[in-house]
């Protein structure tokens, strides 16, 4: 009865009042969620900060070792020039004192021949025996003296000569180590200033060395540079081709270039370091832009998923990109592209394996 009895204006207010209170249930549900949304940014955030520093560490402890292995190269340049130079001496001395020794010979045997002449000369038939008898009970030691001086000189040659064999092959394994140590240093440096198709390369293959090492085998689990075409018989190359369980694929491309990014690294210009991270971020963006144009969930021969992993294979640059434009990663996600470094490529294979 008495519902009845309330007016229009009454029943009017009651459901303007129940509508006011389920909308303002929804917004605090709404800003309750997006509160949980943004504290879990906030500490992937840091998270990803934490990990960025962690690897810019370990990028200044890989110079350190490149600059070692730059020092012990001079060290043994040094130590190689050193023993060259003794080598030489000692070569030089053995002939100065083989020479004195042959100059000497050739005197004593001159002053022997003088002598003996002499002898002979002023004697006489009657004694010829006695004198030869006499010449040669003097003679003998002094031949014997000789002997043993001659076996001297050639059992110092000998060893000299030895010597001069062992040097000269310490030497060899200086150089060769040297030679690879160089080699070594050399292919450090490509790696971080090198060439876009050197940094490819080598993107490509810290891919696999990831997969490798996640037990994924290489013409099983996964495939490499396999030739495909789309449907206008377009043909492409993906980098990498994740096998699934129940016939599913996943395509990653790791070609990214990194020559801004090694600018920003190792600049202590402000103003270089800003340009080379505008110019890195500009890379990664024009990347991102080629690599949603090719389609490669519409290559025939492979059942992919519409998403597509790009994998920066040096964690800072991917941090830094990251960094300087949070928004990346949304953008990429709007194009079906999702980033992926070292540190989360296990992770966004096997998020999407679970999915």
């Amino acid at each position: 009865m008495m519902l009845g009895t309330l007016g229009l204006s009454e029943w009017s207010a009651i459901i303007i009042a129940t509508i006011a209170f389920v909308l303002l249930i929804a917004l605090l549900k709404v800003q309750f969620k997006a509160n949980n949304m943004h504290t879990l940014f906030d500490l992937q955030l840091n998270q990803k900060r934490q990990e960025n520093r962690t690897l810019i560490a370990q990028i200044t402890q890989l110079e350190q070792e490149l600059n070692q292995y730059q020092q012990q190269n001079v060290a043994q340049s040094i130590k190689i020039s050193e023993l060259k130079t003794r080598l030489e001496e000692t070569i030089n001395a053995a002939h100065e004192k083989q020479t004195v020794l042959e100059q000497s010979e050739q005197r004593l045997t001159t002053q022997f021949e003088n002598l003996a002449n002499r002898i002979f000369e002023h004697s006489g038939k009657k004694i010829e025996q006695r004198n030869k008898l006499s010449l040669e009970f003097l003679l003998s030691p002094l031949k014997q003296q000789l002997e043993g001086f001659k076996k001297q000189v050639q059992d110092s040659f000998g060893q000299e000569a030895k010597e001069r064999h062992t040097l000269t092959h310490e030497i060899r394994n200086l150089q060769q180590l040297n030679e690879l140590m160089t080699k070594e240093a050399t292919n450090l440096t490509n790696a971080l200033k090198g060439n876009n198709k050197t940094q490819g390369n080598w993107g490509e293959f810290i891919l696999s060395q990831i997969l490798d090492n996640s037990g994924l085998r290489q013409g099983y689990e996964y495939h490499s540079q396999v030739n495909l075409t789309n449907e206008d018989n377009r043909r492409l190359q993906p980098d990498v081709i994740v096998h699934l369980p129940q016939s599913r694929d996943v395509v990653i491309d790791s070609k990214v270039t990194l020559v801004a990014y090694e600018r920003y690294f190792n600049s202590d210009n402000e103003e270089i370091k800003s340009r080379a991270i505008s110019d890195h971020l500009i890379a990664v963006r024009n990347h991102l832009k080629q690599l949603s144009q090719k389609d490669y969930h519409k290559l025939n021969g492979i059942r992919s998923l519409d998403y597509v992993l790009m994998f920066i294979p040096v964690e800072p640059a991917f941090l830094s990109a990251i960094d300087q434009n949070p928004s990346l990663i949304n953008d990429a996600l709007k194009s079906n592209i999702m980033i992926v470094s070292p540190t989360t490529l296990q992770v966004a294979l096997r998020t999407i394996h679970n999915l």
